[in-house]
């Protein structure tokens, strides 16, 4: 393994003389591409079987290569601990148990966007490469964060949901257009970006904005600020969207403060990870009217346990970590593991490399 700090181009121009992997910030890249290529697709909890492909989505898969390309699907545990110590490759996740029979394992590709319960401190401090499906599932999901919006501002859960079950007749003129609204958007990764396009063209939106990474504003977005500038831009908007990956630093990061420095007539999005919201902080906001309603497709623990207080909310809608779902979400994960086989045959930089300090 090369230093990291070494340049692109320095590494290019001796790549000739010793094979290596260049691994610098998202770009990783073999080279010289490997002459045998053998991927096990597996599940770091162990679960038998793992993840199901078809015969077409395995051509698919294995077509990229100059025939070189194996994909191991095992039908039992023994079966997929036997291949660990043979293969290069993993589509899923390993377990540290399971990596350290993994001898020959250069490249982990996840088939989930969130990293924070797959990264381990030896597959951390390891040269494996992990790649992830970080905007495989955004469409979707904002998709339905947009779905939550538009059924608590036009009344549907609050009012017209219990009159269809009620059998009533009762027209509500408390509702809200969105149109116009500002949205403040916390990380502008492949979640944020959706939803940021989706609000700003189809709804008008100011688009505020905040990521730990330096990048370039997108047209769409009004603002778009380091991670520092949060607090000033809550009081802000109209509408809140946690989109951000789960790491130390976002933890809880939307509690009791960000809660009480929204807007009464505010909403509430969390879209991305569980572990950011301070769920005992959000029922009472929502209980005591700090906020106008909220929207969760994720929970800190998932199921969500009967006891939480969430379940007795008003002006909350529920999902169950189910939004990043639908048929073309397979087509465009399909075509992302395709894609990246390759990349990964031909010598070429992979997509989706995850920065595993960081966590995303």
């Amino acid at each position: 393994m090369n230093d990291l700090t070494v340049s692109r181009r320095l590494f290019l121009s001796s790549a000739a003389v010793a094979p290596a992997l260049a691994v610098s910030d998202r770009i990783a890249e073999f080279i010289p591409p490997p002459d045998r290529v053998r991927i096990l697709a597996a599940v770091a909890q162990s679960v038998v079987p793992p993840p199901q492909y078809t015969a077409e989505e395995v051509r698919q898969i294995t077509s990229q290569g100059k025939n070189n390309v194996e994909l191991i699907l095992p039908k039992s545990l023994d079966e997929m601990n036997q291949a660990l110590s043979e293969v290069d490759v993993v589509f899923g996740a390993v377990s540290p148990d399971m990596f350290a029979r993994a001898k020959n394992l250069r490249w982990m590709q996840a088939i989930e966007a969130g990293m924070d319960k797959l990264l381990f401190p030896e597959l951390v401090k390891s040269d494996v490469v992990v790649t992830n499906m970080a905007r495989m599932f955004a469409p979707a999901i904002s998709e339905t964060g947009i779905g939550m919006l538009l059924s608590l501002t036009r009344g549907f859960p609050n009012y017209y949901f219990p009159q269809f079950q009620k059998r009533t007749w009762k027209a509500e003129r408390n509702l809200v257009e969105v149109e116009g609204m500002t949205a403040g958007i916390v990380g502008m990764g492949g979640i944020g970006q959706c939803f940021a396009t989706k609000l700003h063209y189809g709804f008008n939106m100011k688009i505020l904005a905040t990521d730990a990474k330096p990048m370039a504003k997108p047209i769409f977005v009004d603002i778009l600020r380091e991670p520092a500038w949060f607090m000033e831009m809550v009081p802000q908007v109209d509408l809140l969207v946690g989109a951000a990956p789960s790491t130390p630093q976002t933890v809880n990061m939307f509690n009791e403060k960000v809660f009480r420095s929204m807007k009464k007539t505010a909403y509430f999005l969390g879209m991305s990870r569980g572990a950011l919201t301070d769920e005992d902080a959000l029922a009472r906001a929502l209980k005591e009217g700090w906020i106008a309603g909220a929207g969760l497709d994720v929970t800190k623990a998932e199921p969500l346990p009967p006891s939480s207080p969430l379940w007795d909310c008003p002006n909350l809608i529920l999902t169950c970590h189910s939004s990043g779902f639908s048929p073309q979400r397979r087509v465009r994960l399909i075509g992302l593991l395709a894609d990246n086989v390759r990349r990964y045959t031909s010598g070429l930089p992979l997509v989706n490399v995850v920065d595993k300090q960081r966590g995303y």
